[in-house]
């Protein structure tokens, strides 16, 4: 699919949650760009397309920090190995960034198989990073070394979903822990990349336990641990809230309600993180979409499966504000706390400057429309670009 450059579009009257509020708001955008922003609205010259939003409330597109673009899955046979995501999957759901991942099948799927369809998304219009490696280690790379696939692979900005708690996992130990670790760290300092460590945790009762260790015995910053899912369990919750009260950012998943398994809902997690005192800005929320989500017995077996879908990241966010949160500190998790966690500074926001990444809400706080870098890719909640396969 070939893309039209982007028109130079007014935006008129819309209500701008930034995430901030900021009342009604005219927008200009030129190609991929947000470039002028006011409550005066300009003289409009010849060929400048004019959209009036009629006051709908619009919202930076959503940055999921965790969807397995390849798919995911395996663990009951083959046949079980879940699809890629498609386009409008991600777009339908607001999300206009993603960085995509490999889980637990990290030998049949690979980093260089992540990296061809992470590019076929840009292709497509979509904003897409990758991190490199899987649940295991040693992680499986393209150059042979993390700190090499984030310093010369420009999609990749840091390693994981490494797996720690979780029988599926290498059964890492501290030590290997923290070498990945390093690499993401030193990687990271060398090309202005996140270098984040991106760490599955599955329901084992070590928990945290090795994410606590690193903060006590190695100098590597806190900021580089980013632990996920981690409200599958109350009691690993708790763990999550103090290591953010440290300086790591915790990451909660939308899981479908069948399968929290004991757990706390997203929703629950976040209220729970928001009582809180601890910096708001340590919290992230993503999809695990495209990925598997088994449940197992206590020998391990598979005895049901779900599949993750970005489309949680909306119902997440309008039960938060059904249950009272204001919009614009709701939005910080899904947009602006990504965005900064993972170094992209044109992202997350509504700014002059900043990419046009732009989800409209209509008034059940449904995703209406979404613009990914000054193209509309949904109007009236259904989308009017499609993947190239679709």
């Amino acid at each position: 699919m070939q893309l039209l450059p982007p028109a130079i579009q007014l935006l008129r009257s819309a209500t701008v949650y930034a995430p901030e509020a900021l009342g009604v708001r005219h927008l200009l955008v030129a190609g991929e760009r947000v470039v002028w922003m006011g409550t005066d609205q300009p003289a409009v010259p010849d060929g400048v397309e004019v959209v009036d939003l009629e006051g709908r409330r619009i919202v930076p597109g959503f940055v999921d920090c965790h969807t397995h673009l390849t798919g995911g899955g395996g663990e009951t046979g083959y046949a079980s190995r879940v699809p890629p995501l498609t386009l409008s999957h991600l777009t339908t759901a607001g999300v206009t960034t993603a960085v995509g991942l490999l889980g637990t099948d990290d030998t049949v799927r690979t980093t260089g198989e992540l990296l061809a369809v992470a590019r076929g998304l840009r292709e497509e219009g979509l904003t897409t990073f990758c991190w490199t490696g899987g649940y295991h280690l040693p992680a499986q790379t393209l150059t042979g070394s993390v700190r090499e696939d984030i310093v010369h692979l420009d999609l990749v900005i840091g390693a994981g979903e490494v797996a720690i708690s979780d029988h599926r996992s290498s059964q890492p130990t501290l030590d290997e822990v923290l070498r990945v670790a390093a690499d993401c760290h030193v990687g990271g300092l060398m090309t202005g990349k996140a270098g984040v460590l991106h760490l599955h945790l599955g329901d084992g009762d070590r928990g945290l336990e090795l994410v606590r260790r690193a903060l006590a015995d190695a100098e590597i910053p806190a900021r580089v641990f980013h632990p996920t899912h981690v409200n599958r369990r109350t009691a690993l919750f708790e763990e999550a809230l103090a290591l953010a009260g440290q300086g790591c950012t915790i990451d909660v998943t939308t899981f479908p309600p069948d399968d929290e398994d004991g757990g706390l809902s997203a929703v629950d997690a976040i209220l729970r993180y928001m009582e809180s005192d601890v910096p708001p800005e340590r919290l992230t929320v993503s999809s695990d979409g495209g990925g598997c989500l088994p449940r197992f017995d206590n020998e391990g077996r598979a005895i049901g499966m779900g599949v993750g879908t970005p489309a949680l990241l909306g119902d997440t966010l309008r039960e938060l504000l059904a249950r009272g949160v204001a919009l614009e500190h709701a939005l910080p998790p899904f947009t602006s706390n990504v965005a900064d966690h993972l170094r992209l500074p044109r992202k997350g926001r509504i700014a002059v400057g900043c990419d046009a990444d732009l989800v409209v809400l209509d008034d059940d706080a449904r995703v209406e429309a979404v613009v990914a870098r000054g193209q509309w890719f949904v109007q009236g909640g259904e989308p009017v670009r499609r993947g190239t396969f679709e």
